[in-house]
């Protein structure tokens, strides 16, 4: 059996290692002319990152990435709303790391390189348009000017190529652009002293307005770290295209940011001098899309973003790719015809990720910090009186149950 991968992200790169590990071959494909460590920081959850270990990367990720001890939600004032361990602090098996989302990607390409060898990349290849038949698949593959530079035959083909899917579009003609909710983002990081336990995450405020702040990496010293922060206000209603095309490489304005940073006041982080410190940054608007009826079409099928993106709340995104590579290898690996797996996978991912994006429009668990705003928006003082704890904890512990990463916890 071949698979044809169309994207290099950390989806395409996850299911090329998946399917080595299950001696099934396969090829990928990358529009970009280099793969790149691009973004700044995510977290990746514990059942990505078990996915991950039992394809031998975690020492690699332990060497460039933070094992995240705690998160705290706070509201908008400062206020905590809810506080719990995370990874092995909570009880799961592996940890969950805050990573930069490039040296993820890195380690995962890397390995990737070491296992199946140079020549199954393939860069600067842009899906033109692919045909099936009772054999295979063919995709036929550009370069930017246009220019044919590859045919790829395979049993499957496999659309990792994110939110902008030439798989999906092909597949679904009639869909349209991706869906925006009026919410922007800016991302950046910097070298910033170490805050709370050096492994601490914070989340500021509700979907209107939050901020995110928790380190990436080990700093220029001992006492600081490389600290993602990230600020996500809503600026329209969704009933208009966003302001700008979706573009993780867009520079951000420190004048267009700034007035929104203002409006939060978190004692544990000096959050508007972290964000001046930061050289540059990058704003994207928070785009999904709706579920779709399938992802498989013969011996065609959609992975990650390319399949369900979802806002960015929960740290779901790119753990839920992890886990797509894992299910779809396995069901091609115990399946007897490639269209059989197809069926199996689309049946086993396609309606738990429907429900995680679903829970990301409302908020994901970050909602617990909205419950608590709407009921409370100048403050409180005893959250209990506000909200009880049961009632924050169902917000919370369902996401986790809903998205597949629910442990034993340790909280308050």
């Amino acid at each position: 059996m071949k698979a044809v991968i169309v994207g290099c992200g950390i989806g395409g790169l996850t299911m090329a290692l998946m399917l080595r590990a299950r001696g099934i071959e396969c090829e990928l494909f990358e529009q970009s002319e280099t793969i790149r460590e691009l973004g700044v920081g995510i977290n990746t959850l514990p059942h990505a990152i078990r996915e991950l270990a039992g394809i031998g990367l975690l020492d690699r990720l332990d060497e460039v990435a933070i094992r995240t001890h705690e998160l705290f939600y706070l509201t908008r004032h400062g206020q905590q709303v809810w506080h719990e361990k995370r990874g092995l602090d909570a009880g799961h098996e592996v940890p969950q790391f805050s990573i930069h989302r490039g040296r993820l990607q890195g380690v995962i390409h890397q390995a990737v390189l070491e296992r199946l060898g140079n020549d199954a990349v393939h860069t600067g290849c842009r899906l033109g348009a692919f045909t099936q038949d009772e054999g295979g698949v063919t995709g036929y593959f550009f370069d930017r000017s246009g220019a044919h530079t590859h045919t790829a035959r395979g049993d499957i083909l496999i659309g990792a190529d994110g939110i902008h899917s030439k798989v999906r579009q092909t597949l679904f003609p009639e869909e349209g652009p991706p869906c925006w909710n009026g919410l922007m983002l800016w991302r950046g990081a910097a070298d910033w002293p170490v805050f709370l336990t050096g492994r601490s995450m914070i989340i500021a405020g509700g979907l209107n307005a939050k901020a995110v702040i928790y380190p990436i990496a080990e700093g220029s010293s001992p006492a600081s770290r490389l600290t993602n922060w990230a600020v996500l206000v809503k600026i329209g209603d969704g009933t208009t295209p966003p302001p700008r095309r979706e573009d993780w490489s867009r520079l951000g304005k420190p004048e267009e940011l700034m007035p929104h940073v203002a409006g939060f006041s978190i004692s544990q982080v000096d959050f508007a001098a972290l964000v001046r410190a930061t050289p540059e940054f990058w704003e994207y608007p928070c785009c999904d899309r709706d579920s779709l009826p399938y992802w498989s079409s013969g011996r065609v099928t959609l992975l990650g973003d390319a399949a369900h993106p979802m806002y960015p709340v929960g740290s779901n995104g790119a753990s839920q790719a992890i886990l797509d590579a894992r299910s779809l290898a396995d069901a091609l690996a115990r399946s007897e015809h490639p269209r059989q797996a197809l069926v199996a996978y689309e049946r086993q991912r396609l309606p738990m990720t429907a429900e995680v994006v679903a829970s990301n429009r409302r908020g994901g668990p970050e909602g617990v910090i909205d419950a608590v705003e709407q009921l409370a928006p100048q403050g409180f003082t005893d959250v209990d009186t506000i909200l009880n704890y049961e009632a924050r904890e169902a917000i919370v512990r369902g996401y986790a149950a809903r998205a597949g990463f629910a442990a034993r916890v340790v909280s308050r």
